[in-house]
């Protein structure tokens, strides 16, 4: 297998290059414009025509000068802001369509610059226009006509942009037909009648625009069938044997690029009039016959590499989708319309042209394949052939007595590939191996590489905006999906390969040199079982294999081998090694031929096998104990993969694959769905796949965006109770702004909640009724709310019978989303950092199960974290337990002792069923009732049927009113037959101070025993079902009602689930920007429809798409594919409605306003101004946050070990060196977090911190070291951010990483790093220029003590120490260390000085901050008595840096590090120049902690 050559990346230009180059030193030499000052001079063509000639002519458009130019500012600050039609040059189009494109391939925003100036843009999108058609060889070459292309391409894919929209709408609607030709344009009008209507229409208004306008408005209608011409020309330019150039391949390229764009969307008048005109002109045909196409040697790089292309224009050509409504067409209907096709030909053969006849009388199948049809129509002339496709409205007719100019080739390939039969994608789909093989692994071709740059185009699918079909929906996201995974299992196949360093024996077998955590070779491999095909198959039904391996590893790796779970997928891979023992393997050169990796397949776990040869099944039941260090686990293969390798094996004498493997390599789970979702897609690809009505549309990102919110469906609700989510009358008022608020009682006292609202609910149908003067009647109506206090039933004399109450005071905005989120529809809600949308969610969950008690929850999360931290609070509510599950294998972090997984539900609700029966023999008992009623559910409902009712009955006989007679309460309490059940609660039961207290109180005591015998009637079941699998199912399908799960287990799990019967009304989704827009999609499908419908009532999605996307690590499907848009930003694009939170309560106001600037409007909370914590400085630092520069240390900034794993010395040790100072101030090390934005600098931190302070009981280890993308969802107090880069911004320039790493800390953030470089960049300047406003020096204030009472923002009393540098930092915290351990061992040796006695007593004075509960933990404190600052005073002479902050301070540290230790045995802290620690260059593999970083390496 030839290794391809390796991509060169693309290398940002520094800093100093960028000053370096002309175009830097031109600017401000003319003083044109200088970004860092935002200052132009006044504008001059001149300069700009000399920087377009220079930097984009003479270097050919080089991507590094462009990217130069780009982030210099050039287009903000100097090309548009100057622009105007009289200055409109060739030069200064050309420069702005190279800015625009570059911002896209950077990824950043490239159209909010036009939208700040929007009167000229039409004009120059017409001028834009005009230069893609004009000649090649006048004043436009074909590769500035290239880049044209291209802006185009970003026009038609940014429709989302109203400006936009409005100028490339022209050019896609209706009177585009103008160009077709006559009989081609009758026959569409034919198709569609009431279009003869509108066309019609256009041409009275034609007649009525004067001859400027109508030959301006000509020209936009033909642009597009023009642009078709202009490409088949070059693309016939082309020679089919003399050599090319690559100017012409990149247009078409770029050309073919457009019409995939186009025709994929699902907008019904442009794929109409795009389908028309492509037929017209006949434009497949003429990509195929090209010599571009036919010379595949000569042009190898397009084909090999781009070809594919070809294939998916033809693909969307022939999409199954009716183009004239937009419907999608089935499988039958795709296949009646390929017959019709035939018939019409065959009809027109029979009547007009006698050759044909044999082709007209034989039978459809028969002549409906390439080759039959080119059999047929070979034979004919080349008139003949254009006069049959001329009679199919296909070409022009052909006048009387002259030779058609079209080649006969060309008017063949037009008839064939018209009528020839279609291959059914669904079929492909069907027969394709799911798991990806070394042919597919390494073909970059197919999978590409981590250095793509964004240049060239790519035979790819793209996740736009629309879709055709849910069919595309699904293809899309199959292919891509694919082959990101493809991608992740090449770089985890390389990684453990390496490690196990196979090597060639002796012998000519394998020697493993190495071992991986990860892989293990293989002992024996046998296929045990290959079922029969299905009928109409022809591979196996099932494939089954044992896989033998020995663990003779480590017992953590052995139970991770071990604990292997069902369906979980490994790889078995051939190696067979050429290079001699110990030869050292070299990244830098191709893979395979290092290795000698020959076979790759994929394998499903099914089981371990025990000693008895049987299959472990995964269950409540403990494993087995088994014996030796050999495992033999019991594997399903791919069928329809071994089908074809036995086929090669039989038909062309291959060797058998399955003979051969040698290792078998597993991957983290987390990582390893994607079999699953990829057979999900596929499976529901073969269904109809049923989302509701209402949804339908959206989903495919078409028709009124708005339409699934809950003010246009047509079953809003009017009354809802919010039962505890206001927290007084007062709260709901200020909760509704503008609004008019009636309450149904007048008396304040019982204005309380809960609350029942009603809102006014409109149909939206019909006209609005005015008043005289002219106002709406219904004005009043909408915004008055009637409010119904209402008393929730007493359910009991028992304490524990009170129901939990929500104690949040939510904002209007929070509000409005749980209204809407309690309303049937579509509820997106964008919860920016700190608005409490995990709150918000709850909360609508918990409203929902109160007022909807028959329906079902979905809750689907991202991450297990957000899940927990979401089922926790679930459980604070007013939510029956017996109600809740927790599916997947993140339960177990669950912050509680119950257990709420399937098994967990189960063993409670047998317990509880145990609990309840013993209350019903008490209650019995109680009642001098004989026999055993609670010997099962089944007679504990019979004993309620007949005696507790017939008691209860009697007793309401008795006490209720009858008639006038006033009732007596003392009757109540002396008539309730079950005094002595209610003996054990609080007494007395009864007050006795009214009837209808007292009769509410027995009513509740009812209410009491009637639950006991409800949840028993629940639990019958679990007496009938015997196994726990199944109690567990019935749990799923038929108890729960707010059901938990990721979205990685909803993929896993889909098919069993559907399968079970599995239904739910309600889906509520957290985090839904960070899912793939496909995983958000399957959980839309985890229950089968009723009667051909969806019964999905609600659908509630919470996510920020302005914090980071889901992690895709090839740049390729990341970039150019969009694979990293979620669903939820989609949305937000097409311009659904959003519930924006608008209240922040995590950090202070400060912190805030450094990404506030990213939200429509962004506030604080109340307490962020009032409580103590947020008011307070930060002690010893004089800033609440700042940003330090930092420059190169020891002559380095950033180093590259290897590719993407960025690491910068001096600000790893700056980092470390203000943590140590501030954890020897007295902060908490567990309140303080350090973050980086790549993976290199995360390793080499914690690198530090082990050297330095990782084991000092006075300093300790800080909360977490991680990247900034997998700290997103967290937070703490305080941040230490090192953005590492200095010669370019990275990653960073995404300002959505950028709002993730400014909003993660409360109290505190602190940055590290190359000012000069990231305050130039244009994206983060709104953030950049806040903290550009500090001092750019680190300033502390070692002298103030922990906490400090210095109020934020107020002036210090202690002396304000200016930190310059990395080494003055370190050197200043090794000096403080060193101070501290001496007052402390002179404190000690004071204290054996002195008589026990004043020993004892000097050992009440600290304030004990916790009680010591053992005898231990006393001996230990006693061991580590600190000082009162009344003592260090006299103790010896204290240095500059330090005076009354050691010893209070330090007790607080030994206690937070929970390591107390006396001063004699206190670690000495290494000296700074003498252990400068070293770059990591590589991660060990026992850190299995991989953080998921956009940049493609970053996990390496």
């Amino acid at each position: 297998m030839a290794a391809p050559a390796q991509p060169k990346k693309i290398v940002a230009p520094t800093v100093s290059q960028i000053n370096a180059e002309f175009v830097t030193q031109y600017s401000c030499h003319y003083q044109i414009w200088q970004p860092c000052l935002n200052m132009t001079q006044d504008f001059s063509l001149f300069y700009q025509e000399v920087i377009f000639v220079v930097e984009f002519v003479c270097f050919r458009f080089a991507i590094r000068k462009i990217m130069l130019l780009e982030f210099s500012q050039y287009l903000e600050n100097y090309l548009w802001m100057n622009y105007s039609p009289e200055v409109s040059s060739k030069a200064y189009l050309m420069s702005i369509c190279c800015m625009v494109n570059e911002k896209f391939r950077e990824n950043v925003p490239a159209w909010e610059t036009f939208k700040k100036k929007p009167d000229h843009f039409p004009f120059f999108f017409k001028h834009i226009l005009k230069a893609a058609l004009a000649e090649t060889d006048g004043e436009f070459s074909l590769h500035e006509q290239t880049v044209l292309l291209l802006f185009l391409d970003h026009c038609f894919n940014s429709l989302e942009v109203d400006l936009i929209r409005s100028q490339v709408q022209q050019l896609i609607s209706l009177p585009m037909w103008m160009g077709l030709q006559p009989a081609r344009l009758e026959l569409e009008l034919k198709k569609t009648p009431k279009l003869r209507k509108f066309w019609n229409l256009i041409k009275k208004n034609d007649e009525k625009m004067d001859p400027g306008a109508r030959e301006q408005a000509y020209q936009e209608r033909r642009f597009l069938s023009q642009l078709i011409q202009k490409f088949i020309s070059v693309l016939k330019s082309v020679p089919l044997s003399e050599p090319v150039t690559m100017d012409k391949v990149h247009y078409c390229e770029r050309f073919i690029e457009l019409m995939i764009d186009l025709e994929e969307k699902d907008f019904i008048p442009l794929r109409m009039n795009l389908m028309s005109s492509s037929v017209d002109t006949s434009c497949s045909c003429h990509c195929c016959l090209a010599g571009l196409v036919r010379n595949r040697k000569k042009i190898h790089l397009f084909f090999i590499w781009r070809s594919n292309l070809l294939d998916m224009l033809k693909f969307y050509t022939g999409f199954e989708i009716n183009d004239q409504t937009g419907n999608a067409l089935t499988e039958n209907e795709m296949t009646t319309i390929h017959y019709d096709r035939i018939t019409s030909l065959q009809r027109a053969a029979f009547a007009h042209f006698p050759e044909l006849y044999d082709f007209a009388l034989s039978n459809v199948a028969e002549v409906d394949t390439r080759g039959s049809l080119v059999k047929c129509f070979g034979p004919l002339s080349s008139n003949t052939l254009h006069q049959v496709a001329s009679y199919l409205c296909l070409l022009p007719t052909l006048p009387k007595n002259e030779d058609t100019t079209f080649d006969k080739e060309f008017l063949l390939e037009l008839l064939v590939s018209r009528h020839e039969r279609r291959i059914s994608q669904i079929q492909q789909l069907n027969q394709m191996p799911l798991y990806p093989t070394e042919k597919i692994i390494w073909d970059e071709n197919i999978v590409p590489t981590e250095y793509y740059s964004g240049e060239g185009c790519l035979a790819l699918p793209k996740l736009n905006l629309q879709f055709l079909t849910l069919h595309d929906y699904l293809l899309r996201n199959f292919n891509l999906f694919r082959l990101e995974s493809t991608y992740e299992i090449r770089q985890d196949i390389e990684d453990s390969v390496s490690r196990m360093k196979p090597w060639q024996s002796e012998y000519g077998g394998v020697v493993f040199g190495g071992w991986a955590r990860m892989a293990q070779p293989i002992v024996a491999f046998t296929v045990v079982e290959v079922a029969k095909p299905n009928i109409g198959e022809n591979w196996p039904t099932r494939v089954r294999a044992d896989v033998t391996i020995n663990l003779n590893v480590r017992d953590h790796i052995k139970d991770e081998w071990e604990g292997l779970r069902k369906h979980d997928v490994c790889f078995l891979i051939t190696v067979r090694p050429t290079k001699p023992y110990g030869t050292k393997f070299d990244r830098r050169r191709p893979f395979i031929e290092q290795v000698g990796l020959v076979y790759v397949r994929g394998c499903e776990i099914q089981g371990m096998l025990d000693d008895k040869g049987r299959v472990i099944e995964d269950g409540p039941e403990p494993r087995p104990n088994l014996r030796g260090e050999s495992r033999t686990f019991r594997v399903f293969l791919d069928p329809n993969q071994y089908q074809q390798d036995m086929t090669n094996t039989i038909q062309n004498g291959a060797e058998d694959v399955y003979d051969t493997f040698n290792i078998i390599m597993r991957r983290k789970p987390k990582e390893n769905n994607f079999k699953a979702v990829l057979e999900t897609i596929r499976n529901l690809m073969n269904t109809d796949c049923v989302v509701p009505d209402w949804l339908h549309d959206i989903i495919l990102g078409y028709g009124d965006p708005s339409s699934a919110h809950y003010s246009k469906m047509p079953n809003q609700i009017a009354t809802l109770d919010f039962n505890d989510t206001f927290l007084s009358i007062e709260h709901l008022k200020a909760s509704f702004p503008g609004h008019n608020v009636k309450v149904t009682v007048d008396d304040p006292a019982l204005q309380i909640p809960p609350f029942r609202i009603t809102f006014p609910v409109r149909s939206g149908k019909g006209k609005k009724r005015k008043d005289a003067d002219g106002e709406d009647e219904d004005t009043d109506e909408a915004k008055t709310l009637i409010v119904e206090p209402h008393v929730i039933p007493n359910r009991g004399p028992y304490p524990y019978n009170q129901p939990k109450r929500n104690t949040i005071q939510f904002t209007h905005t929070q509000i409005e989303a749980i209204r809407a989120g309690m309303q049937p529809g579509l509820t997106m809600v964008v919860g920016p950092p700190g608005t409490g949308k995990t709150d918000v969610a709850v909360q609508i969950i918990s409203n929902i199960y109160h007022n909807f008690p028959e329906q079902r929850t979905l809750i689907v999360t991202h991450s297990n974290q957000a899940l927990n931290q979401l089922f926790e609070k679930i459980m604070a509510l007013d939510i029956d337990e017996r109600h809740l599950l927790r599916l997947g294998h993140g339960e177990e972090e669950l912050e509680t002792e119950k257990d709420f997984s399937r098994y967990g539900r189960v063993n409670y609700v047998l317990a509880r069923r145990i609990e309840l029966l013993e209350e019903v023999k008490r209650l019995q008992k109680s009642l001098g009732v004989p026999g055993d009623a609670s010997y099962t559910c089944e007679t504990a409902g019979y004993f309620f049927l007949y005696q507790v009712m017939s008691r209860w009955e009697e007793y309401i006989s008795k006490v209720k009113n009858k008639g006038s007679t006033l009732a007596d309460v003392t009757e109540v309490s002396t008539f309730f037959p079950f005094h002595e059940y209610f003996a054990n609660a609080p007494q007395p039961i009864f007050k006795g101070r009214s009837y209808e207290e007292d009769m509410e109180i027995a009513e509740g005591c009812f209410r009491h025993i009637k639950k006991i015998f409800t949840q028993l009637e629940e639990f019958r079941a679990s007496e009938l079902l015997r196994s726990g699998l199944d109690r567990s199912k019935y749990l799923l399908v038929k108890e729960a009602k707010i059901i938990a799960m990721t979205c990685t287990h909803a993929a896993l799990k889909r098919h069993d689930l559907v399968k079970l019967g599995f239904k739910y009304d309600n889906i509520l989704m957290e985090e839904a920007a960070q899912i793939l827009e496909i995983e958000t999609f399957i959980p839309l499908l985890l229950q089968n429809p009723q009667d051909g419908f969806s019964r999905l009532k609600r659908w509630i999605m919470i996510g920020d798409h302005h914090q980071l996307p889901p992690v895709i690590k090839n740049m390729a499907f990341q970039k150019y594919s969009n694979m990293e848009q979620s669903l939820f930003t989609r949305f937000v694009r097409v311009g659904v409605p959003t519930v924006d939170l608008d209240a922040q309560g995590r950090a202070r106001a400060s912190l805030c306003n450094l990404y506030n600037w990213r939200y429509k409007t962004l506030g604080n909370l109340p307490h962020v101004q009032l409580l103590p914590e947020f008011s307070t400085a930060n002690a010893g630092l004089l800033y609440d946050f700042q940003l330090i520069n930092v420059e190169d240390f020891q002559g380095v900034g950033e180093s590259e070990p290897n590719p993407y794993f960025y690491q910068n010395l001096g600000e790893a040790e700056y980092v470390v060196a203000l943590f140590m100072y501030m954890c020897l101030l007295g902060y908490p090390a567990d309140k303080i977090s350090i973050l980086t934005t790549y993976n290199g600098q995360k390793h080499l931190i914690r690198d530090i911190i082990n050297r330095r302070c990782g084991n000092n009981p006075l300093i300790g280890r800080p909360n977490k070291v991680t990247t900034v993308d997998r700290f997103q969802g967290q937070q703490n107090d305080y941040i230490l951010l090192s953005l590492v880069r200095t010669r370019a911004v990275g990653h960073l320039r995404d300002v959505r990483r950028l709002v993730v790493a400014m909003s993660r800390a409360r109290l505190g953030l602190y940055i590290f790093a190359r000012v000069s470089l990231f305050q130039n960049c244009f994206e983060l300047t709104p953030a950049f220029s806040q903290l550009t406003a500090r001092p750019l020096h680190l300033h502390i204030i070692p002298t103030e003590p922990f906490p400090t009472v210095r109020k934020n923002g107020e002036r210090t009393s202690h002396e304000v120490q200016i930190i310059k540098n990395m080494p003055q930092m370190a050197n200043f915290v090794y000096n403080m260390y060193m101070h501290l351990i001496q007052t402390t061992h002179h404190y000690h040796q004071t204290l054996l000085q002195l008589p026990p006695a004043m020993v004892e007593e000097s050992e009440d004075v600290p304030n004990q901050e916790m009680e010591l509960e053992t005898e231990e933990e006393a001996m230990a404190a006693q061991a580590d008595v600190i000082p009162s600052p009344t003592d260090t005073s006299s103790s010896q002479e204290t240095p500059a840096f330090q005076s009354d902050t050691t010893p209070s301070h330090t007790e607080a540290t030994t206690n937070q590090t929970g390591a107390g230790s006396n001063a004699d045995t206190i670690p000495a802290l290494p000296e700074f120049t003498e252990t400068v620690s070293e770059p990591v260059t590589e991660p060990a593999e026992a850190d299995t902690s991989q953080d998921a970083t956009a940049a493609p390496a970053d996990t390496k």
